[in-house]
C-alpha cells in the first residue's frame, strides 16, 4: 500500500504548484492547471493538503474574517499580505467592477483589486469543497507567510520577491529542516519547465512541511474556528512549538 501524503499547494499566476511529502520526507513537486486536477491526483493518497487561499468566505456583514484579523497581528511587518477575501457572491463575478459593487452592497466595504485578482481561485476551491466532502475532509487553509512566521518564531523582515527575503525564508525552514535547502532545489528543478515561480515553489514547500507531522504540534487562527454558511471551516493553519495566540 502507497505512503500517505501531506501535501503543500500553492497559487502561481495561472498554475497550482504542489510539492508532497510522505512521512519521511520530499516525494515530489508537480504542477496543475486547476485544484481540481490536483485533487484528483492526491485524492487517494494525501492525508493533509494544505492550500494558500481563503477557504471559508462571509456571505455578507464583516468581511474581515477572525484568522485573518489574527494573521495581521501574529506578521508585523508582513500583515499587508493578508488581504480580506471577497465575500462568496463576489468570487463568481468576472469583472472587478462588478465583483466590487456585489461586495459593497453586502459588507458596506471597497473590494481590493488585490484580492479580486484571487476570487476565481477562491471560487474553484470553494465548489470543489462544496461538491465534494471527501476533499473538504482534507483540504485545508493555511498560509506560507503564518508558516514561516511560525517556523521561525518572529515576523519575516522582507517581501518574498526580494533576494533578501528569499534568503531569510530559506534560513527559517533550514532552521526547521536540515533537508530543506536540498528538498527546495528538488522542488524547483521538478517545476523547473513552466511558469511557476520560484517564491511560489518556496512558499508551497513550507506548506508541505506544515501538513507533513514533525515537530511542533498543527494549531490554528483562531484556535476554535467558526465555519461559513456552507460549513467550511474560516481557519489558518500552522505547526509550531507553541500557539502564536492565546488558546
Amino acid at each position: 500500500m502507497a505512503e500517505p501524503l501531506y501535501v503543500g499547494v500553492d497559487r502561481s499566476d495561472e498554475s497550482w504548484v504542489a510539492v508532497a511529502f510522505t512521512g519521511d520526507g520530499f516525494d515530489h513537486a508537480s504542477v496543475f492547471d486547476s485544484i481540481g486536477e490536483c485533487w484528483s491526483a492526491y485524492d487517494e493518497r494525501a492525508r493533509r493538503i494544505l492550500v494558500g487561499v481563503p477557504i471559508g468566505l462571509v456571505e455578507s456583514g464583516e468581511p474581515d474574517r477572525r484568522c485573518d484579523e489574527l494573521a495581521r497581528s501574529v506578521l508585523g511587518e508582513r500583515s499587508a499580505t493578508i488581504r480580506t477575501p471577497p465575500v462568496r457572491e463576489a468570487t463568481r463575478k468576472q469583472r472587478y467592477s462588478t465583483a466590487n459593487r456585489v461586495h459593497r452592497r453586502k459588507t458596506g466595504h471597497e473590494l481590493s483589486e488585490q484580492a479580486f485578482a484571487r476570487s476565481d481561485s477562491l471560487a474553484r476551491v470553494d465548489e470543489l469543497l462544496q461538491e465534494l466532502p471527501e476533499a473538504a475532509a482534507a483540504i485545508r487553509e493555511s498560509h506560507p507567510e503564518v508558516c514561516f512566521r511560525a517556523f521561525g518564531g518572529e515576523p519575516l523582515g522582507y517581501s518574498k520577491r526580494t533576494a533578501g527575503g528569499y534568503a531569510e525564508r530559506m534560513r527559517v525552514l533550514a532552521h526547521y529542516d536540515r533537508d530543506a535547502a536540498p528538498t527546495v532545489q528538488k522542488a524547483a528543478e521538478a517545476t523547473g519547465g513552466t511558469a511557476v515561480a520560484v517564491d511560489d515553489v518556496l512558499d508551497a514547500v513550507a506548506l508541505a512541511y506544515t501538513a507533513q507531522p514533525g515537530d511542533g504540534e498543527l494549531y490554528t487562527l483562531p484556535p476554535e474556528p467558526p465555519r461559513d454558511a456552507a460549513g467550511l471551516p474560516m481557519e489558518i493553519v500552522y505547526r509550531a512549538a507553541s500557539p502564536l495566540v492565546e488558546q
